[in-house]
């Protein structure tokens, strides 16, 4: 993150530039109200007083026009970093591999993106500013001292005190402050899982247990900021009071001496004046403060993210996907996985599986016998704990992430669509392709038909994850999506879940010209999405124990009659379940 200010030093430098313009104009106006008394009002000599009165307004210009300057400047640097880091926070997560993902709420990282980055932005924006009104403390305290040092010690003996007071300030505020940091992230996590998951919500009639842990959430959220409030309220009122009793004192004794005839009356106002334009920077110390410490205290939550390396990154000298024909060879060459590091109990244990190019093989096993992690590891969203996946005869560790990736499509058991246009879904792996591509895309997922009789076609708008679509036409629009990646291996996991068992039939055949001559992972439960393979895997315990047809393993294969009468029983479970709401 320290990178992301450094890019924005010349902003902040010109910022300060303009600041320190600003302090001479304002530092300049009581010397010319103290002159304009002694030597115009006083003598009562008129028409020097319009000169002086002149070099006032000049002066008040200049610092309104600085004034203007110096914020303009301040809020455009910060802008920019703030965009800057949120940019680099976006690429960063998107860089971070599942492992991460599968650990962090997602609302919690929400809360980093948009709170955080705000209260850095914040701290950006006093930079300048914060620095201009150093230097006119300074600038004035030196010209208080050239008028009266007496004077000066009286108006400005509480300053040790402010100090004081601001170091305990900022001590007691910080952990209040990372405390509130805290909380408002898990508040966030539980509107955003609400929203995403409203329908399930809805469905099992649970808004009052939502509304219950958001009720609990913002009540966290409220302690931490009232006693955030009260340290505030312990410390503000003094930091406010002090440099007012230091003008109390002025008023006193610089009076006195007017009238014994030892100090001017331009001086004294002059002096007066001064004072005023020390009063609101040390009143905004405390709000510098506070804003600093939770600046900080974002910081470190945005650094937290930004410190966390990606685990799955592009070796030294990555290679391209070779150039073989035909493609597609997959191989699971005595694979170990587990999903957390130390498990003595791994998900998968010495798998080996070979696909031929342009095969169609089904896995089918149990829930928890590793069917999806299969599928996850290809791609390489995970490494493997002990032997090696091979795309095309080569290690997917040693190819490039991105080139890996586009040779593999993927349609998930849970479809997720963009608040966009069809047309824009299904092109989302290749932005540049045109409305043939993407009609033959849908031909071939059996998707065109409905799509034609929607309002506005192709260029219908989904709304978001695409619920505004039966479940059956998400999975075909995300079949296509993965068509017009034109991948060498096609992933299909549990690709027919989401569609009516009465209404599969009309996606069989589209899936099945889809996987004529690519090598194509069907992750599959139905008998008639495994009959498409050409060859069924049995799954269990992480190895492979059966493997044949899927006419043959049903002659001859208990476990796996076994298997898919399980998941015909679920089936109906979850069809009465439906039924019944």
């Amino acid at each position: 993150m320290g990178s992301t200010l450094h890019h924005q030093w010349k902003g902040v430098a010109f910022g300060v530039l303009v600041g320190l313009a600003w302090t001479v104009a304002r530092v300049s106006v009581p010397a010319l109200v103290g002159g304009a008394i002694n030597q115009a009002i006083e003598p009562g000599d008129k028409s020097a007083l319009v000169r002086w009165t002149v070099a006032i307004a000049a002066a008040a210009a200049m610092a309104g026009l600085f004034t203007g300057l110096r914020r303009y400047w301040a809020f455009k640097v910060s802008r920019r970093t703030e965009t800057e880091l949120r940019d680099r926070f976006f690429a960063h997560l998107q860089r971070l591999p599942f492992a991460y993902h599968d650990q962090v709420q997602t609302g919690d990282l929400m809360s980093r993106a948009n709170t955080d980055l705000q209260q850095i932005q914040f701290f950006v924006v006093m930079i300048p500013l914060t620095i201009s009104n150093f230097v006119t403390v300074v600038a004035v305290t030196v010209i208080l001292f050239t008028i009266d040092p007496w004077l000066t010690v009286l108006a400005l003996g509480s300053l040790p005190f402010v100090n004081v007071l601001a170091k305990r300030f900022s001590t007691r505020l910080h952990p209040q402050v990372m405390t509130i940091q805290q909380e408002s992230a898990q508040l966030a996590s539980v509107v955003e899982e609400t929203v995403s998951g409203v329908r399930v919500v809805k469905g099992f009639g649970s808004q009052r247990v939502q509304a219950s842990r958001l009720r609990a959430e913002a009540d966290d959220v409220y302690n931490a900021s009232m006693a955030a409030a009260r340290v505030r309220a312990r410390y503000l009122p003094a930091l406010e009071l002090l440099p007012n009793i230091g003008l109390i004192l002025v008023l006193f004794y610089g009076g006195h001496q007017v009238i014994d005839g030892s100090l001017s009356l331009g001086a004294l106002v002059a002096f007066n004046v001064y004072i005023a334009l020390l009063i609101w920077p040390l009143r905004m110390l405390g709000q510098i403060v506070a804003g600093g410490q939770r600046a900080i205290a974002s910081a470190q939550r945005v650094q937290a993210v930004l410190a966390t390396d990606p685990t799955i990154v592009d070796r030294p000298g990555a290679l391209p996907l070779p150039d073989v024909r035909p493609p597609g060879a997959v191989r699971f060459d005595n694979v170990r996985f587990g999903y957390q590091a130390g498990r003595n109990v791994p998900v998968l244990d010495g798998l080996d599986l070979t696909i031929a190019p342009g095969e169609s093989v089904a896995l089918v096993g149990a829930t928890g016998t590793g069917k999806s992690t299969i599928a996850r590891l290809l791609p390489r969203f995970y490494d493997v704990d002990g032997g090696a996946v091979l795309l095309d005869g080569v290690d997917v560790r040693d190819l490039s992430l991105r080139e890996l990736r586009r040779g593999i499509g993927l349609v998930f058991e849970e479809t997720f669509l963009f608040s966009d246009t069809i047309a824009n879904n299904i092109a989302f792996a290749d932005l540049d392709a045109d409305d043939e591509d993407i009609h033959r895309a849908a031909r071939l997922a059996g998707a065109h038909e409905f799509i034609e009789q929607l309002p506005e076609g192709y260029r219908t708008e989904i709304g978001e994850r695409g619920f505004s679509l039966s479940g059956g036409q998400r999975q075909r629009i995300a079949i296509a999506r993965a068509i017009l990646a034109d991948p060498r291996v096609l992933i299909l996991d549990d690709a027919t879940s989401a569609v009516d068992p009465t209404k599969e039939h009309e996606i069989r055949d589209a899936l099945g010209e889809v996987m004529r001559d690519r090598t194509t992972i069907v992750i599959a439960h139905r008998p008639a999405a495994i009959a498409l393979a050409d060859r069924v895997v049995l799954l269990d315990g992480g190895r492979i124990v059966a493997e044949g047809t899927h006419a043959t393993l049903l002659a001859t294969n208990d476990a796996y009659r076994e298997v898919l009468a399980a998941a015909e029983r679920h089936d109906h479970e979850t069809e009465a379940v439906a039924d019944v709401g």
